[in-house]
């Protein structure tokens, strides 16, 4: 499957996207995990909010181009040859 990063995060890899294998379906939760297991502490606390242990509140997901929350949210099941996109969120104040 292929993740694409956009914005501060594409930033923060070094990376527009990673391919991850998938043997089953896996849910977005774990992808994401998967995802920010190898890239910097700064990309972790970007991404996932550590109040909610979410990357909701500061990302969109995507899968195949349909928002996660309007699936099953972070249950949202992937499988290999899908695309997630993870889009930044901007936060005003």
């Amino acid at each position: 499957m292929k993740v694409r990063l956009l914005g501060v995060f594409r930033g923060l890899s070094g990376k527009g996207g990673f391919l991850l294998r998938l043997k089953e379906p896996t849910p977005v939760r774990e992808v994401v995990q998967r995802l920010v297991e190898p890239l910097s502490s700064e990309f972790k606390r970007v991404l996932i909010d550590s109040e909610f242990e979410d990357p909701r509140p500061n990302a969109l997901i995507l899968l195949n181009g349909r928002e996660v929350s309007v699936l099953r949210g972070l249950e949202t099941e992937v499988c290999d040859g899908d695309e997630v996109t993870i889009i930044p969120v901007s936060h005003g104040g």
